[in-house]
C-alpha cells in the first residue's frame, strides 16, 4: 500500500487569491468541509492547531509548519501521540498556468510504525476529503 496521497486540481484564479484563501485560517469554517479549523499563523516553525472532519470523526492534532513559500507552497508536519508512531508531512504546491489559472496539488506522505495499518482505515476517506477539500477551495476562488 502506498504511504502517499496525492491530489490536483485546477483553479481558475491566480496565484494570490488561492495563497490567501489557504492561508486564511480563520475564514476556514465558512468553506472547508475537511480542515474545519486552524489556529495560528502561516509561518515557518509554527505550531497550528487544526481541527479535521475524517470517516465520521472529529481530530485535533498539532502539527508544526515546515515550509512557507508565498504563493507557492505550503507544508507542515504532524504526528499521532509521538514522533515516529504515525507521522504525516502535509503538503500544498501552487503552480501558476496563467495569469489566473493555477494547479493546486494537495497531498501527504506518511511514516511510522502503524502507517500502513492506519492508512487502511483512514485512506480512502482521507483522499476522498483532500478531493473535497480542494473543491470547496476551487469554488470558493472562483466565486470570488
Amino acid at each position: 500500500m502506498s504511504r502517499q496521497i496525492q491530489t490536483e486540481i485546477i483553479i481558475n484564479a491566480s496565484a494570490a487569491k488561492v495563497w490567501d484563501i489557504l492561508t486564511d485560517f480563520p475564514a476556514y469554517p465558512a468553506w472547508n468541509p475537511f480542515i474545519v479549523r486552524i489556529d495560528g499563523r502561516a509561518e515557518a516553525g509554527t505550531i497550528l492547531r487544526n481541527t479535521m472532519l475524517n470517516g465520521g470523526k472529529e481530530y485535533v492534532f498539532r502539527p508544526r509548519i515546515t515550509r512557507c513559500e508565498p504563493l507557492k507552497h505550503f507544508a507542515w508536519l504532524g504526528s499521532l501521540f509521538v514522533k515516529g508512531i504515525f507521522d504525516g508531512h502535509h503538503y500544498f504546491e501552487i503552480e501558476a498556468l496563467s495569469g489566473n489559472s493555477v494547479k493546486l496539488t494537495q497531498g501527504e506522505s506518511f511514516s511510522g510504525i502503524l502507517s500502513s495499518m492506519i492508512l487502511r482505515k483512514i485512506g480512502d476517506d482521507t483522499r476522498n476529503n483532500f478531493i473535497r477539500m480542494n473543491q470547496a477551495l476551487k469554488q470558493r476562488a472562483e466565486s470570488f
